[in-house]
C-alpha cells in the first residue's frame, strides 16, 4: 500500500538553480529526488511547495513523494540526509493523507528578506543576505510596509514571464525590524507572485532613497503598473521561512 511522506527540509540555495528540475542546471529538487532513489529505491518525484528562483534559500520548504517502503518516519531524515549535500538537510518526515499535494494543500507562507546594513561586508552573509551600506529608516519602512496588508491586486509587484491571469492576493502580515546589521524584512500572505516578494523588498528600498515618495504605496498597488514599483531585490537575501497547511497554523 503506497504511503503519503511529507518532508521538512532547509537549504542555502546559493549553489542551485532553484528548486525545480532543470535540464541544463543543478536543482534542489533534482537532489532530494536523488537521495531518496537512494534510500527507497523506487523512482520519486518529489512534489514541491513552491517554485524557488536560483539563489533563494528556504528554512523550512515542504514536498511530498508517495512510497511503498515501510521505513519508519522518524528514521527517514538521518536516512535521505547521508545522501544530501551539506547545504541541504531534512528535519522531518511525516505521513500524510493520500491526497495530501504539497504545493496545492498549502493555504499560505511566509517570506523573509535579509538585508546587511553595514558599512563593510560581513563574508558570513555573502550570497546569504543583500549587502546595503547606506542609511536605511527602518522605522519609515516599518509604516510603508504596512499597506501591503490586505487583500490586493498585486498586478505591479509581478515580473514579466508570470502566465498568472488572477494576481489577487491576500497579505495577513508583514513588518520590518532591525537586529544589529541585519533587517530583516517578513511578509506572510496566502500566496505569492513571481518574484512578488522580491519586488516588495525593492520598492521599500526606493522609498528609503527617495525614488519612490514616502505614502505612496497604496497608489502603487492600485496602479497594477509593474513600472510603478520597486526593482526586483537580489535573490540572495530571500528565504521561505514557513509553509503553512491550516488556518490554524496560519493565524
Amino acid at each position: 500500500m503506497s504511503r503519503n511522506i511529507m518532508l521538512s527540509l532547509r537549504f542555502d540555495g546559493s549553489a542551485y538553480h532553484g528548486w525545480q528540475l532543470q535540464k541544463n542546471a543543478v536543482s534542489v529538487q533534482q537532489k532530494i529526488n536523488e537521495a531518496l532513489d537512494s534510500v527507497f529505491h523506487e523512482n520519486a518525484n518529489v512534489i514541491g511547495c513552491s517554485r524557488t528562483d536560483a539563489g533563494v534559500h528556504a528554512l523550512r520548504f515542504c514536498c511530498n513523494f508517495h512510497t511503498r517502503k515501510t521505513i519508519p518516519c522518524e528514521k527517514i531524515p538521518d536516512a535521505v540526509n547521508a545522501y544530501l549535500p551539506r547545504d541541504i538537510s531534512v528535519f522531518a518526515a511525516k505521513e500524510t493523507a493520500p491526497d495530501f499535494h504539497a504545493r496545492f494543500s498549502c493555504v499560505g507562507k511566509e517570506y523573509i528578506y535579509r538585508i546587511l546594513n553595514a558599512r563593510y561586508r560581513d563574508p558570513f552573509y555573502e550570497n546569504r543576505a543583500l549587502m546595503y551600506p547606506y542609511q536605511l529608516d527602518t522605522e519609515l519602512l516599518g509604516r510603508e510596509i504596512s499597506a501591503f496588508v490586505g487583500r490586493h491586486d498585486f498586478s505591479a509587484f509581478c515580473s514579466s514571464g508570470s502566465d498568472v491571469t488572477d494576481k489577487v492576493r491576500t497579505i495577513r502580515a508583514a513588518d520590518v525590524v532591525k537586529d544589529g546589521d541585519i533587517v530583516t524584512v517578513r511578509v506572510s500572505g496566502d500566496g505569492f507572485l513571481y518574484n512578488m516578494a522580491r519586488i516588495i523588498v525593492g520598492t521599500l528600498l526606493y522609498v528609503n532613497e527617495g525614488k519612490i515618495p514616502a505614502g505612496s504605496v497604496p497608489s502603487v498597488i492600485e496602479s497594477k503598473d509593474r513600472d510603478r514599483a520597486g526593482f526586483t531585490a537580489p535573490a540572495q537575501g530571500l528565504y521561505l521561512s514557513n509553509v503553512y497547511y491550516t488556518e490554524e497554523e496560519f493565524l
